[in-house]
């Protein structure tokens, strides 16, 4: 169950950040400021069920996996959703 706790954690932690960067696509205006510190306090929170459940090398290194799985993810996601996304150039 933590497991799940801090895996959940992670990805709405790397979704906040994520939208509240000014590179994102996914909304029309990125989040404010509070959205990027609560992020960063669900993947710290993450972090520490990660380090609690595995052990410190493989703590981090699930709370890193799953970061970096969430933010390559998101903007693929962003780009799957836009209106050129669909478009064909073909005649």
């Amino acid at each position: 169950m933590i497991t799940l706790s801090a895996l959940l954690l992670n990805l709405a932690g790397a979704a906040l950040v994520y939208l509240a960067s000014a590179q994102q696509n996914l909304l029309k205006n990125p989040l404010r400021v509070t959205a990027r510190l609560a992020g960063w306090v669900l993947i710290i929170a993450g972090t520490i069920c990660w380090l609690i459940v595995a052990g410190t090398g493989a703590g981090i290194s699930a709370a890193l996996t799953t970061l970096m799985l969430a933010w390559v993810i998101l903007p693929y996601l962003a780009w799957w959703r836009s209106p050129d996304a669909t478009e064909t150039d073909t005649p």
